[in-house]
């Protein structure tokens, strides 16, 4: 029990900052939000799952992905196969020329239905595809990459190739993907109408609920041993392999942890915007959902999530109040952070929250202070008395 409590928790401090932030997106958006801003909210917590997989990825094992919208946009796709489907019923599409099949298909003249999407008329078939279908294009990118040890800006650079080659596909397949416009129009999920505002508030907490089982599944990860082992090939990789281990192999395991994660992302922000398009597959979004872990703390699975909330809050805010000017305020934002915390929200809390809530008697107990640092003198030895000294003399 005490084991579960430390891998899954993190022990004491680690099972307080999961409260707070439990009781953050639980309790205090869903009380202090109305509808609207709540499913904004929660659109905000599906990039906070491609945030969390790039600090199992990036931080703890110094792969920088900066292709993750490919995973999450896939993952997105996916459900949204299933979701256009359901609303593409004979009845729904009777004035088209080819009833029953998705209204893009039908302007771009096909008259069936292509193969690639039979299998998503079954809800149970999607749930895997969603985690399935990244994971295994992240194990080819994987196995591809790391087997030839392939790594550092290198891997940046081919992960943004790959996120730019598959936006072009999308677009370029309109019959198969909807084109630039994506798939839109999603209406109900096995006919719940997911457009409803209750629909939208019980689709927040599942995102919620399942955002924090990625927290803990993370969390497990970092506190095995794999997770030591994770930073080892982070700081020595040589050292690593040349201990015996197979540094490809834990490398190919993380970032395909990683795509899952930011996959779930993706369905679940189909679910809840009630689109998907290439605009959040590509190279720009990708960058975003970096930006979004070094603002949050790239060591930290939670500071990942406040660091995504914060940085969206300031993109929808700023372009609100400041449409002309919000682009700069953005940029000077992620200027300061690393400037002056380059270790984000979760560095600064180390280095100054911390200390500040421990003045307060329940913040003492919560999280202790550090002990004082003792000074230890070596011990000189006994001076020889001259009676000894006489006594040894020759």
């Amino acid at each position: 029990m005490k084991n579960a409590y430390e891998n899954l928790l993190g022990g004491k401090q680690g099972a307080i900052g999961l409260l707070v932030l439990a009781a953050l997106i639980l309790v205090v958006f869903p009380l202090a939000l109305d509808t609207f801003r709540l499913n904004m909210v929660g659109k905000y917590l599906t990039y906070a799952f491609v945030a969390v997989g790039l600090v199992l990825c990036w931080g703890y094992g110094g792969i920088l992905s900066l292709g993750q919208g490919i995973f999450f946009g896939v993952g997105g796709y996916c459900m949204a196969m299933f979701l256009k489907l359901e609303a593409s019923d004979p009845e729904s599409t009777k004035i088209q020329s080819t009833p029953g099949i998705p209204d893009f298909m039908d302007w771009n003249q096909l008259t069936e239905l292509p193969m690639m999407w039979q299998p998503f008329h079954s809800f149970g078939f999607t749930l895997v595809a969603v985690v399935a279908v990244p994971a295994l294009l992240a194990l080819i990118i994987g196995i591809a990459m790391f087997k030839r040890r392939v790594g550092d800006v290198y891997f940046s650079i081919v992960t943004q190739a790959i996120a730019a080659i598959l936006t072009i596909l999308i677009i370029g397949q309109q019959g198969l993907t909807g084109g630039v416009n994506g798939i839109t129009d999603l209406k109900t999920l096995l006919g719940w109408d997911i457009r409803d505002n209750s629909a939208k508030v019980v689709l927040y907490f599942v995102n919620a609920f399942l955002l924090l089982g990625c927290i803990l599944v993370g969390r497990f990860v970092l506190t095995s041993k794999l997770g030591r082992l994770l930073m080892a090939m982070r700081d020595k990789e040589e050292r690593v392999r040349f201990s015996g281990y197979d540094v490809a192999s834990f490398k190919i395991f993380v970032f395909c942890l990683a795509a899952a994660f930011s996959a779930i992302g993706g369905a679940m922000f189909a679910l809840q915007v009630g689109f998907m398009s290439p605009s959040f597959v590509g190279i720009v979004p990708s960058i975003e959902m970096v930006i979004f872990a070094a603002v949050g703390g790239r060591m930290s699975l939670l500071g990942a999530v406040y660091g995504t909330l914060l940085v969206s809050f300031g993109k929808t805010y700023f372009s609100e109040s400041f449409p002309e000017l919000w682009l700069y305020l953005m940029g000077g934002l992620f200027i300061v952070v690393v400037m002056y915390f380059p270790n984000g929200i979760a560095g600064l809390w180390e280095s100054h929250g911390r200390k500040w809530i421990a003045r307060f008697p329940l913040g003492k107990q919560l999280f202790g202070v550090p002990p004082p640092k003792v000074r230890v003198f070596a011990a000189k030895p006994p001076a020889a008395s001259p009676a000894r000294e006489l006594e040894t003399a020759p």
